[in-house]
């Protein structure tokens, strides 16, 4: 896996570099052999790209933009996976989870979007959604569809 996690700000309340690869490998699984980008953002920034790609005037927790590109030197080109922190922090704190449990959660949702996951149907959302649970269960954290849990 090439992974390359890009920073907008620094603050010692963001996950690590090493956290982040875990997340993203576990997410990955056998699929190893991949390039994606990891960026953490500021509002200004996450609110930005969610006006200028999802026409939505606010910034969001998660967005993943899928690569349409051929595979270089036999790795796939997943694409990228852009994280606002001040809104991760604020949910987290609103929903009452641990910072690095809603990392993780946003981390590997975003992953999978890359993976070619969706929400947006039923059956496609409950796929993706325990796939996620599992993934988030493997790394420790509790399910983040339940409300009021911590860990």
């Amino acid at each position: 896996m090439e992974l390359e996690i890009q920073r907008e700000l620094v603050d010692s309340a963001l996950p690590s570099d090493d956290q982040i690869r875990a997340w993203v490998s576990q997410t990955l699984g056998e699929e190893t052999s991949v390039v994606l980008n990891i960026r953490i953002v500021d509002l200004a920034e996450g609110w930005a790209l969610n006006r200028q790609w999802r026409g939505k005037d606010a910034a969001t927790n998660v967005l993943s933009f899928p690569a349409d590109a051929p595979p270089i030197d036999g790795l796939r080109i997943l694409g990228d996976v852009v994280l606002c922190a001040p809104v991760i922090a604020q949910e987290a704190a609103e929903q009452g989870k641990s910072p690095d449990a809603h990392w993780a959660h946003l981390v590997v949702h975003g992953v999978l979007h890359l993976l070619g996951f969706d929400h947006t149907q039923g059956a496609r959302a409950e796929r993706m959604e325990g796939r996620e649970i599992e993934i988030l269960a493997a790394l420790g954290f509790p399910n983040p569809y339940e409300s009021n849990h911590d860990s």
